[in-house]
């Protein structure tokens, strides 16, 4: 005679599969969205030092991604320590070049991280 937990168990086995397919089926891609690729640059930076520019790689052929439904570009800053960081709106063309910049860092140690997302399907 099988106990309810070995019942219980085979269940589960047999649920999990189905459970697995269905969740993959929601997380392909729309007609509308495209592959990104993302790429970046960081530094790090002691007590009273400025941060230097930040040059994030730009591939040939690609365009930077625009955040789903915005124009606006997607990017991404992360921090560490007490400092404030942006992209250099004066060196930065979104075309080309691509700058970000901190203010002089105010904590023992800072970092900084500045990634960009391409679209880069027009190379296909």
């Amino acid at each position: 005679m099988i106990s309810q937990w070995c019942k219980f168990a085979l269940f589960i086995s047999l649920l999990m599969p189905g459970v697995v397919m269905s969740s993959d089926a929601g997380a392909q891609d729309s007609e509308d969205s495209t592959a990104t690729t993302e790429l970046s640059c960081s530094f790090t930076m002691e007590k009273g030092e400025t941060g230097r520019p930040c040059h994030v790689p730009f591939p040939q052929g690609c365009l930077v991604a625009s955040i789903p439904g915005t124009k606006r570009p997607w990017t991404t800053i992360s921090k560490g320590g007490r400092l404030q960081c942006r992209f250099d709106e004066t060196k930065t063309d979104w075309k080309t070049t691509i700058v970000g910049t901190c203010d002089r860092c105010r904590s023992v140690r800072c970092s900084a991280h500045f990634s960009v997302r391409f679209d880069c399907s027009t190379q296909h």
